[in-house]
């Protein structure tokens, strides 16, 4: 038996990431979430940024990390600084403050590019999933599981389901574009 419920929170599982991944992108406003893709070099290996300090957002373009251990405090701030994100932190003490500049132009699109490969990354996701799914499908049929008329049938909910998820990425990416895009 084909089980399409299995496949379909596989697929919403890839949007949740995608959206995690968005979460990530700078669009000119302080965010918590805006530093989860950095790592620091803490007791001989990577750990995640909010494992070693507390991260607030005082103001719209400014956030703080208050590092736990003052041992680390230039580790935490030379990722941040070595990160992608094209941030600047300053530390005072085991305070470190990362002013958030205005985004220009050249850096917007620069993001939305960021955003469409991670877009695009989502859909090979999902046809993937979608793939396996036929796979399934198929073997299940020449065993003699299903019959044909449940194999289309099958194939036309896994299609269904598939077009939906893709139309919700896309739908998705073009807010996120909007987001970044806006002055």
């Amino acid at each position: 038996m084909v089980d399409l419920k299995t496949y379909e929170e596989r697929m919403e599982k890839t949007i949740d990431i995608l959206k995690k991944d968005f979460s990530g992108l700078r669009t000119g406003r302080a965010s918590v979430s805006l530093l989860d893709p950095v790592s620091v070099e803490a007791y001989g290996s990577k750990v995640p940024l909010n494992q070693v300090s507390n991260i607030s957002v005082p103001e719209a373009r400014l956030i703080t990390v208050q590092v736990w251990d003052e041992t680390l405090v230039s580790s935490v701030e030379n990722s941040i600084r070595n990160s992608e994100l094209g941030l600047n932190p300053m530390s005072e003490g085991n305070l470190i403050r990362i002013p958030i500049p205005e985004l220009s132009e050249e850096r917007r699109k620069e993001i939305v590019k960021i955003a469409s490969k991670y877009t695009e990354d989502s859909k090979i996701a999902i046809r993937n999933i979608r793939r396996d799914a036929m796979e399934k499908i198929k073997s299940s049929e020449k065993n003699k599981e299903i019959s044909e008329d449940e194999s289309f049938q099958y194939s036309d909910d896994v299609q269904n389901i598939t077009d939906k998820l893709v139309e919700k990425i896309d739908l998705l990416f073009s807010e996120k574009e909007k987001d970044i895009l806006k002055v």
